[in-house]
């Protein structure tokens, strides 16, 4: 395994801001997966960086040491992109792109745009399809790099975070719930629900963080188990039950009042989305550009 400059960054922001949650807020990612890159870190290292007490994070004698490379790393990379910058008008390339469907779907068209304006020469060709599919057709030289919606253990790929989305609850205009204020879990338990299929990315982040409540999968009522985010999406606006979805996927709905968001209280359905590429292949620059656009992005939650 390789050095990882990503995991260099993280770990200097949370000794610059003394504790996981800040170092979370400040790289727009989700606080297990800061605190996942560290372990991965101190792994690679085979000691520990990080003393964890009640109140703040403290550096243990190697983090120490580390700290002032992991300063010079991320200056060195800014120094990097700056030289570089004058050229970024003049970057061109074809890039092969493959997404689950959350992200291909709702995610990246409405950065595309914004991305092409910015870099008018790279272009992109973007296929839809499931992890697996992804994963082969980039062992296989078809894809440059994929985006899907959980990290991918596979011996032959990184995989690092990238954005981070939340899963909403969704329910029909009109619905009984709307009117109910603040919501908790133990409010909604006793609806029926339309779901995405198992397996499925939603439907695996819904799962963990309804068992992390401590609530027992079996209580959920669930009518419908569907292919497909747009399947889900009529199934609910129809009024066969609730679900969870990404607020990018329904802001059309939302927009023309056929779906509702509803806060939930004692819950957050967070989660990260994830490139993921060859490890014996350097990515073009051209493929960095595009992930480091992403990475500045923020999704609406």
């Amino acid at each position: 395994m390789a050095l990882n400059y990503h995991q260099l960054h993280i770990f200097y922001t949370v000794a610059q801001r003394g504790s996981f949650s800040a170092a979370a807020q400040a790289l727009h990612m989700t606080q297990p997966a800061v605190t996942m890159q560290m372990q991965s870190l101190e792994d690679y290292f085979g000691t520990k960086l990080l003393v964890r007490s009640t109140k703040r994070i403290d550096l243990t004698e190697a983090g120490k040491a580390l700290y002032p490379y992991a300063r010079k790393s991320i200056e060195l990379m800014r120094e990097t992109e700056k030289a570089m910058s004058q050229f970024t008008s003049m970057l061109e390339g074809r890039l092969l792109l493959g997404s689950s469907l959350t992200i291909g779907e709702y995610v990246l068209p409405r950065l595309l745009g914004p991305f092409g304006r910015q870099y008018p020469h790279i272009s992109i060709v973007l296929k839809v399809m499931n992890t697996t599919q992804i994963i082969d057709e980039i062992v296989s030289h078809q894809l440059n790099f994929g985006l899907v919606e959980a990290p991918v253990h596979h011996p032959d790929m990184i995989s690092e975070p990238v954005m981070e989305d939340e899963l909403k609850l969704v329910v029909p205009a009109g619905h009984p719930l709307t009117s109910k204020g603040s919501l908790k879990l133990a409010n909604i338990l006793s609806y029926p629900f339309v779901l995405r299929e198992k397996g499925s990315g939603t439907r695996q982040v819904m799962e963990e963080q309804l068992e992390r409540s401590g609530i027992d999968l079996a209580e959920l009522d669930i009518v419908m188990e569907l292919g497909s985010t747009g399947a889900v999406k009529s199934a609910v606006e129809a009024g066969f039950g609730l679900t969870f979805l990404s607020p990018s996927s329904v802001k059309h709905e939302l927009a023309l009042g056929l779906l509702e968001i509803l806060e939930i209280e004692d819950a957050k359905f967070k989660r990260q989305f994830y490139s993921i590429h060859l490890k014996s292949t350097l990515l073009p620059v051209s493929a960095v550009t595009f992930l480091t656009f992403l990475r500045e992005q923020q999704l609406p939650l």
